[in-house]
């Protein structure tokens, strides 16, 4: 499983509050494993439309890596990939901006975009 990424929310008092009861009562382990308990619920509640954003904009879903081996194939194939993805784009940090360049055309990533800062600005025009 992919590492998680780390988020800062702003709650009320009160809302804070009702979930530290909960806690203290025993219904979730902590205030964490309540927030990702309701993160998931509303995710679950929502997935139709996910799927269906998903398909009408061509998305895949998951974590995708690519490394210098793949893209130098791709590159010897004259081919540029088009990546639209929902959830983990990771670019190797031995892949060279000149190669990234060379091979990718175009990004949508909705999610995580990790690559060394070099392949980040050399695809900055590229990703959308």
């Amino acid at each position: 499983m992919p590492e998680a990424e780390k988020i800062t929310i702003n709650m009320n008092v009160v809302d804070l509050g009702k979930v530290d009861l909960l806690v203290e009562e025993g219904f979730y382990s902590n205030r964490t494993d309540f927030i990702r308990t309701a993160i998931r619920n509303q995710l679950n509640r929502h997935d139709d439309e996910v799927r269906h954003s998903m398909t009408r904009r061509a998305l895949a879903i998951g974590v995708l890596h690519y490394n210098r081996a793949e893209l130098e194939e791709y590159a010897a194939a004259g081919e540029q990939l088009n990546i639209a993805l929902t959830g983990l784009l990771s670019i190797g940090s031995d892949v060279s901006a000149e190669l990234a360049r060379q091979t990718i055309q175009s990004i949508k990533i909705v999610g995580v975009f990790r690559a060394s800062p070099a392949v980040k600005d050399a695809l900055a025009d590229r990703t959308h």
